[in-house]
């Protein structure tokens, strides 16, 4: 009897979490920043004003610091060169010659200066009016010294790729060297690791980098994307 009613408790969550995620708009602001580059501060401020502005809204905003900027005098602790090849990546889709920071790339589907305000407030009036495609529900999360362990489902059938990033609240950094050299940075939402999945339901693992304290403040980010990049459902949990 309370194994079956558990079943049902289950089915109930599963149900109410997909009412309440299917169709709402979502946006997700991924900033392209480094710590060696002297204009990514004002675009690294603006991110972490919008998160807590829209923390209740639907915004899910990722700060994925490349590499390419480490061998300037200033080695970024949050680089990975995955993030530089996944930036290389919308420079592809967008037809773009280069990759620059700060790049602010919008739902996937356009990318400007990460600290341009007003395009950035603009493109959070139009995507808050775009409904989602897709509803992604996580369960059995689990998080264990060196992983992050949980089992997700996407409603959509056929979709191209799923990106899941383990992010770190905040951090803030004294620079000693290069371009932003005794500054004091602060950056939100790190990306401290990702991986990307293709199937409709499955299990995942995420590896926690070892600069990650057990004091730091965790979430996961999960986005569904389309073949041409755009984003067409996003959640994000807590940890």
């Amino acid at each position: 009897m309370l194994q079956k009613l558990m079943m049902v408790l289950t089915l109930i969550f599963w149900i109410s979490s997909a009412a309440q995620q299917h169709n709402k708009p979502i946006i997700l602001l991924e900033l392209f920043t480094s710590q060696g580059c002297s204009s990514c501060p004002p675009a690294d401020e603006l991110l972490g004003e919008i998160k807590k502005n829209y923390k209740d809204q639907n915004v899910f905003v990722v700060s994925y610091h490349v590499d390419y900027w480490n061998r300037l005098g200033w080695k970024d602790p949050f680089s990975l060169p995955i993030f530089s090849e996944y930036q290389r990546a919308y420079a592809q889709r967008f037809e773009s010659r280069s990759i620059y920071t700060p790049q602010l790339v919008v739902n996937g589907s356009e990318h400007f200066t990460g600290s341009d305000s007003y395009k950035l407030d603009k493109a959070l009036k139009k995507y808050s009016k775009t409904k989602t495609e897709a509803s992604i529900l996580i369960k059995n999360i689990q998080r264990e010294p060196s992983h992050v362990i949980f089992n997700y489902k996407v409603d959509k059938p056929s979709l191209d790729r799923i990106s899941w990033v383990l992010v770190v609240d905040k951090r803030i950094t004294k620079v000693a060297r290069g371009e932003n050299r005794s500054k004091t940075l602060i950056n939100t939402n790190i990306a401290a690791n990702g991986i990307v999945t293709k199937e409709q339901s499955a299990k995942v693992s995420i590896s926690i980098p070892n600069w990650v304290s057990k004091n730091d403040q965790l979430s996961i980010i999960g986005y569904v994307q389309s073949n041409t990049m755009r984003v067409i459902g996003a959640t994000k949990i807590e940890l």
